[in-house]
């Protein structure tokens, strides 16, 4: 019996010997794969915020959020009258998918024709008490009417107060007071995975909040057609679909953080991801439009590629590794050529703000204006060194830009200068782009937006300053000449300046 005890003892001991020495082999070979909570030190860096009381916990409520935007944002509705067109087709809308079918510009030419009366709608938001109201510029480009209804189902007639294609936005204004409005967050705050409410009336319904993640910042879709565009969008998967356009993107908080704009889709509906101006930008174009009647573009004179480039194209190209953008050319008497900088070097941070593609230089770019001062640091040769950038305008100078969207005498259309790139691919030693007829005297002719003015009177006119001075002393009938780009031959269109007169009489 003695001998069966100590045989039974003898057995358990070797059991829980082979099995505490079976742990300790385990946890010597696999803890450093297994890191716990206990061992804040063995977890990647990445983790480091989800053991130390910061991590979100609780489900997300948008309540709040909603409740507080939903009544700042407005339904927009255009109408463009019926016209008479020429033999030349009218100009077709980059953005489409979010805001209503348009008439592309292209195909052949064809006989005179009676262009229908256009109608579409898209999204606002309301920025103050007073009835500023901010949106995607082409929600309201061309339109002859603008028309807001407020969440509380309120309509009224809105005036443009200005406008900038190149960053797709516009400011519009309707008469009214003691209005809700959403104010500004911070755009630059946003992390990837952050929760987000697009709001807006799309499909013409009701409007409508949906809500997604930030899944992307500072992306470059190529979606803006204008001679000078700005992109750097946050991309969320917030469902957005057309009639979107120009509605809000909000926080948890319910500030406003973005201006919703684009869709990528192969339908032309929702299909997973969309895209809203980041707010920052937004903040500065209202500033601008409110305060100079048009957006302040700051130049720093240099091209880079929009995205980074592969290592087989800084093979093809010599192009030595760095972070940052490469500089692939510096415009001679530039702002950027004035402070040193060369083709080859790599911008690497603005005022401190870490630069890695193209679409966040041009976000940080388009916060300044001609004459703002920028510390701006870059790599050369593997060192890093800093300079004091001072902006220029597109004209070369330092001045602040007057609105360029008037010349009373034409009353309210929308010229300008053309782009250098442009005129020398199709010959031009420059002109005024007519970016928009307007309801003034263009109207009692035949000229088609796209029209490239290039003389009056036989005097050439290169840029919008030798357009102002040709008409500033003359009365009567004047001819414009000029070109479409893209198309074969000369027009010339008669004026008469006496019914300019009293359009700007009345």
């Amino acid at each position: 019996m003695a001998m069966k005890i100590k045989t039974l003892l003898l057995v358990v001991v070797f059991s829980v010997t082979t099995s505490l020495g079976s742990l300790w082999f385990y946890h010597s070979i696999f803890r450093d794969q297994y890191p716990s909570a206990e061992q804040p030190a063995k977890l990647p860096v990445n983790y480091a915020r989800f053991i130390d009381g910061t991590a979100p916990t609780g489900p997300a409520d948008f309540t709040a959020a909603t409740s507080a935007s939903t009544p700042a944002v407005v339904h927009i509705r255009t109408r463009i009258k019926q016209q008479e067109s020429s033999n030349l087709p009218r100009r077709g809308n980059p953005f489409s998918d979010l805001f209503g079918d348009q008439y592309p510009f292209g195909g052949m030419f064809g006989g005179p024709r009676t262009v229908p009366e256009e109608q579409a709608s898209g999204s606002g938001v309301l920025v103050s008490s007073d009835g500023y109201i901010v949106t995607n510029n082409h929600v309201i480009d061309r339109a002859d009417d603008i028309n807001v209804t407020l969440a509380n189902r309120k309509s009224y007639k809105a005036t443009l107060v200005g406008s900038d294609p190149n960053m797709d936005l516009a400011v519009i204004k309707i008469n009214a007071g003691a209005l809700p409005y959403l104010i500004y967050g911070n755009s630059d705050e946003l992390k990837l995975g952050q929760w987000v409410l697009a709001v807006g009336y799309p499909l013409n319904l009701d409007v409508t909040a949906t809500a997604g993640i930030v899944s992307a910042k500072a992306r470059n879709i190529g979606i803006n057609k204008s001679d000078r565009p700005v992109e750097s969008f946050i991309q969320t998967d917030a469902a957005v679909n057309p009639g979107n356009s120009g509605g809000a993107l909000v926080n948890t908080n319910g500030e406003l953080i973005g201006i919703n704009t684009a869709i990528a889709s192969p339908t032309g509906s929702y299909a997973g991801y969309s895209y809203a101006i980041p707010v920052n930008l937004v903040k500065k174009a209202v500033n601008d439009i409110l305060k100079y009647g048009t957006v302040q573009r700051a130049y720093l004179g240099v091209s880079y590629p929009q995205d980074n480039l592969s290592p087989e194209e800084k093979d093809r190209n010599g192009i030595k590794d760095g972070d940052g953008v490469f500089i692939s050319g510096v415009a001679t008497d530039g702002a950027a050529e004035a402070a040193g900088l060369k083709k080859g070097d790599f911008i690497t941070k603005i005022d401190g703000n870490k630069i890695q593609t193209g679409p966040e230089l041009q976000e940080q770019l388009a916060r300044y204006k001609p004459g703002d001062k920028i510390s701006l640091a870059y790599q050369r040769d593997g060192k890093e060194a800093t300079v004091t950038v001072t902006h220029k305008n597109r004209t070369g100078n330092y001045n602040i830009v007057k609105a360029e969207t008037v010349i009373d005498k034409l009353g309210g259309a929308e010229l300008q200068t053309l782009d250098a790139a442009i005129a020398k691919k199709n010959g031009l030693d420059g002109g005024v782009l007519v970016r928009k007829i307007g309801a003034g005297v263009l109207k009692n002719t035949r000229m088609q937006e796209g029209f490239v003015i290039t003389g009056v009177n036989g005097h050439s006119v290169t840029k919008l300053e030798d357009l102002a001075s040709a008409l500033a002393n003359v009365k009567g009938i004047v001819k414009l000449e000029g070109v479409y780009p893209g198309y074969d031959g000369t027009y010339a269109y008669p004026l008469n300046l006496d019914d300019a007169a009293g359009d700007a009489g009345r």
